[in-house]
């Protein structure tokens, strides 16, 4: 049964963001309170690192070490370990944030405003609230669906526009196998339109007008 080839099926288009189009919802959140700083560093976390919405709910204030070489730690899929680099943006936004008092003492990295741990439908509420704001001025995300996933897209195409190599967009997010990593390959176009220009052009045949010989001339008036 293993040996059976699963359905084949359509596969939708892989969604993510521009640059334009993350900055517009990141600009969004009202950061003069505490829940709208919250979810600022959240969503910076989010397409920087391109961590799933489980492994960001699961963030611990321990989980955070900045200084030299910054990182966040978490656990991913298969209950694995790994650490993701941040840039300097991400580490100030963080480093403010862990400035923050503490609701009722919670360990959580982006608590609740009860101190518990966010749900996966809480973050994707704030996201919604966020991109709706965002379509009021950035036209272009008016025809998106944006969901925590997407912008751990986001975060993938922005590696690989970077040259990063696809090895390393897999450990960076933790996939099991390059297959997944490959699709990001297939939904980058503009790396398609690179790789076109670098081809050799196909000579155009010049257009000539047939000229017979004097035999085939000679042929067609004996006829």
């Amino acid at each position: 049964m293993l040996a059976i080839p699963s359905k084949r099926c359509d596969k939708r288009r892989l969604q993510f963001l521009t640059r334009p189009e993350i900055e517009a919802i990141l600009s969004c959140p009202d950061r003069s309170t505490w829940l709208g700083r919250r979810d600022h560093t959240l969503l910076l976390l989010a397409a920087q690192t391109g961590l799933r919405v489980s492994e960001i709910i699961d963030l611990d204030r321990d989980s955070v070490m900045l200084g030299r070489g910054a990182h966040v730690r978490c656990i991913g899929k298969g209950r694995k370990e790994r650490s993701t680099p941040l840039t300097k943006v991400a580490q100030q936004a963080l480093r403010c944030w862990l400035k923050e008092p503490r609701k009722r003492g919670s360990t959580a990295l982006f608590p609740n405003m009860h101190g518990g741990k966010l749900s996966a439908d809480g973050v994707q509420a704030l996201l919604n609230k966020y991109v709706a704001k965002a379509r009021e001025h950035c036209v272009p995300l008016r025809a998106k669906r944006v969901s925590p996933h997407v912008l751990r897209h986001s975060a993938a195409m922005e590696l690989l526009q970077a040259g990063v190599d696809c090895s390393v967009i897999s450990l960076w997010l933790g996939h099991e196998t390059m297959e997944t990593t490959l699709t990001y390959l297939h939904a980058h176009l503009e790396l398609k339109e690179s790789a076109l220009t670098k081809l050799k052009p196909y000579e155009r045949a010049k257009a000539e007008r047939f000229r017979p010989n004097d035999r085939l001339l000679e042929f067609l008036n004996a006829l």
